[in-house]
């Protein structure tokens, strides 16, 4: 692959622009130190024969095939299950990956896919890409870029060259501007399948790549957005990344009409004034908590979102209930927080569910069952919960199998919920 040491003929990442790993799980090495040779190439670009130091410019494409479905891989162990034994927990060879395209999303060839188009033969178009491969697009990324803090360099170096060739190919010519919309396409997906390198890392333990919220910002003014791998999101399922500004996951307390229940509040803004419930009809307790939020960001808009002025704004809520409870009940603060994060345009911690009611004068309903409530939580991924004080002490008799599993975060008023709320 790298070079006969006898005869000092040069190998296949010398001679070609792509080695491709077909079962990549029964690939072995003859040498000790050959998936250390390995390491250092896709590191470098180099290796060594004796003290020569040789450059090669071929990548490595690894294929291979998982013996279950996805979900139930990631149970028992992690997504490069399929390599062979000396790479399977290598986090250091797992760290030069660029990209871990994920081929249970790619559609088997069929009819239905084929183009009615003229078509390029393969070695013509295999000759395009190779000449593509001197050509760099990085330059329109230049300002209008900007990585989040859980990238580390090898993170960024992976995403940039990622992103470099995925807008090579969406745009050849150099002089063809690149849309914003295409940029955020290209970024998104780099980011995804850098990301699923890095989740299995931190699944064999590492604690070097615990943080995996990648996220990116889009120009000077941009808003900073998360991305995820889509195989670690479950609809119903607290995620451990923050949502988009706006939306909240919340927990409504049991009553006597109903148990507890997670949802997710969802509000948006635009010019105009007042709130609308888009769900139709509209629970009436949800109703309620939202009028309560309403009036109370009217009184209070100064203190909560500084100099944005809630009634120049028209918000727009939808409610969705991913269990039996149904009716929204004493979700005032987790619709408040909702309406300060759109109008300020930062997301709520992730991993974060929100309780507690609300009443038109601004003070706090008391919560009556706040164990149920954090079982449930813990039971739906939550890691954080923001609640009222004046729950604290029924948690003193909290499992301790329970309180190992989330954090707390107690407010005794609005502005502090939102302070503790809101995504460092």
């Amino acid at each position: 692959m790298f070079v006969n040491n006898a005869s000092g003929q040069r190998g296949l990442v010398c001679l070609f622009d792509v080695v491709c790993f077909d079962e990549v799980s029964g690939v072995s090495f003859d040498q000790k130190d050959g998936v250390n040779i390995m390491k250092g190439y896709m590191e470098s670009g180099e290796f060594s024969r004796g003290k020569e130091s040789i450059r090669a410019y071929g990548s490595i494409v690894m294929v291979g095939n998982f013996d279950v479905d996805v979900q139930h891989q990631q149970r028992v162990g992690h997504l490069f299950g399929p390599m062979p034994p000396e790479m399977r927990n290598d986090t250091a060879l797992m760290d030069r990956i660029h990209c871990y395209l994920p081929g249970w999303d790619v559609p088997k060839i069929s009819e239905g896919i084929k183009t009615n188009h003229f078509g390029l033969v393969s070695d013509f178009i295999s000759e395009c890409w190779s000449r593509l491969r001197s050509h760099s697009r990085l330059s329109v990324l230049q300002g209008r870029l900007t990585f989040g803090g859980a990238l580390s360099g090898r993170d960024q170096n992976a995403a940039v060259k990622t992103i470099n060739g995925l807008l090579k190919l969406m745009h050849p010519s150099p002089d063809d501007p690149v849309p914003e919309e295409d940029l955020e396409w290209a970024v998104r997906l780099a980011l995804e399948t850098r990301r699923r390198v890095k989740e299995q890392q931190k699944r064999i333990g590492s604690a070097e790549f615990r943080n995996t919220q990648f996220s990116y910002t889009l120009g000077k003014d941009g808003v900073e957005k998360f991305v995820v791998t889509p195989e670690l999101q479950s609809e119903d399922h607290v995620g451990r990344d923050p949502l988009p500004p706006g939306q909240v996951w919340a927990i409504s307390a049991s009553t006597q009409d109903e148990g507890s229940g997670l949802y997710r509040i969802e509000v948006t803004e635009g010019p105009g004034s007042g709130v609308r419930i888009l769900n139709r009809p509209a629970p009436p307790a949800f109703s309620e908590s939202v009028k309560y939020a309403e009036a109370n960001l009217y009184s209070r808009a100064a203190e909560w979102v500084g100099d944005r002025n809630p009634r120049e704004h028209d918000f727009s809520v939808q409610l969705r209930a991913y269990d039996a409870s149904k009716a929204g009940q004493s979700l005032g603060v987790a619709a408040l927080l909702a309406m300060c994060s759109t109008l300020i345009n930062k997301s709520l911690r992730g991993g974060l569910a929100v309780v507690g009611g609300l009443n038109l004068g601004g003070s706090l309903d008391v919560l009556h069952n706040a164990i149920d409530v954090v079982e449930l939580a813990v039971e739906k991924g939550a890691t954080l919960m923001l609640m009222p004080v004046t729950a604290r002490k029924q948690l003193a008799d909290l499992s301790d199998d329970m309180a190992t599993k989330v954090n707390v975060l107690y407010y005794g008023d609005v502005r502090e919920a939102l302070v503790k709320a809101i995504a460092d």
